[in-house]
């Protein structure tokens, strides 16, 4: 794929309305300097210099879809406290469409990250992971049936925090169909047929292997467990991300090929499998085939991945590196 075509796809993109619904948290940043070891403890004191707030899991997609030029609309829960109004506020402020079902009794997921000299040392997490109720549920599931209409894909985004269960799942299926509206899974591989009928899923290298039971490291283990994988889920596609070596895409069981990556130097992952869903949603609502929604996607994620902290890429940022680092040979694995 020559560089004016990416280019032109990158430009399809804009304005495209995805739907997002799934785990939503609060990513807390405390980022300082360390010079010292604590005398209570064999850890290093971090005097914090800086705090920062930033929507994570679900609202990072959201976030990952805004910043590519897409419209984001955003359906989960959020509990009662001073961390969800935080929380919404931000979203908001990122120009995404917010629905947050308030649930009593449960914390606004947020997670604190500490960071000394640009490294991470320690992250504090603050949840419950427990099932929801089912009027929660229908709650959540009627957001979700308002707010479809006009969106062109719609993004499951599942961070094993108690939303993403069969009620949702089965809630979402039927009317995604329905629409003929793409459903694409950021998943956990506890239990792969839990996605049963979706359009796309975006595992990691880890979570392939888990979902398949297999070691996924050489060339044939990563497309004997993506074959696996879409037998289970009984998935159109799969893209499996793959670190530093790009990402394995199946359009089919029979046609898989690998992109490598374009990052230029790697600082931080936190965030990059959502910059992948979030373009790649952003790809089939424009229509695009999936090779040329994974190159875009593979060019967002190096830009991610080169900064340290949940980030995103922009269209200009994209298209700099489109047109700055040649498009990656695409390897037919087949």
């Amino acid at each position: 794929m020559t560089v004016p075509e990416l280019l032109e796809k990158l430009r399809a993109l804009a304005g495209r309305k995805v739907l997002i619904v799934g785990d939503v948290m609060l990513d807390r940043y405390l980022s300082g300097d360390a010079e010292r070891i604590s005398p209570e403890a064999p850890v290093p004191v971090v005097r914090v210099e800086e705090e920062t707030l930033l929507p994570g899991g679900a609202g990072n997609v959201a976030v990952n879809i805004r910043a590519l030029g897409g419209e984001a609309v955003l359906v989960g829960a959020r509990g009662d406290d001073p961390e969800g109004s935080v929380l919404e506020q931000l979203l908001e402020q990122e120009g995404v469409g917010v629905s947050l079902t308030m649930l009593q009794g449960r914390p606004t997921t947020t997670k604190t990250r500490i960071l000394a000299r640009r490294q991470q040392v320690a992250r504090v997490d603050r949840e419950r992971t427990d099932p929801y109720s089912a009027e929660e549920y229908g709650a959540i599931l009627g957001a979700v049936a308002r707010l479809m209409p006009g969106c062109g894909a719609l993004v499951l985004s599942d961070y094993r925090k108690g939303l993403v269960a069969a009620p949702l799942t089965e809630g979402l299926l039927r009317p995604a169909s329905e629409r003929k509206l793409p459903l694409l899974v950021d998943p956990k591989p506890d239990d792969i047929a839990l996605y049963r009928g979706v359009t796309l899923l975006t595992p990691n290298a880890e979570e392939a292997g888990r979902a398949a039971r297999m070691p996924v490291r050489t060339r044939g283990e990563i497309t004997m467990a993506g074959r696996r994988i879409m037998e289970l889920a009984d998935c159109e596609k799969l893209v499996i991300t793959l670190g530093e070596r790009g990402m394995a895409v199946f359009e089919g069981p029979g046609k898989v090929s690998r992109i490598p990556t374009v990052a230029r130097q790697v600082f931080d992952v936190t965030g990059a499998g959502d910059t992948v869903i979030a373009a790649l949603a952003l790809g089939e609502a424009a229509g695009l085939p999936l090779i040329a929604a994974c190159m875009l996607a593979n060019y967002a994620a190096g830009i991610v991945v080169g900064r340290v902290g949940a980030a995103s890429a922009t269209p200009d940022m994209t298209a700099e590196a489109i047109e700055s680092l040649p498009p990656p040979p695409v390897e037919d694995w087949s």
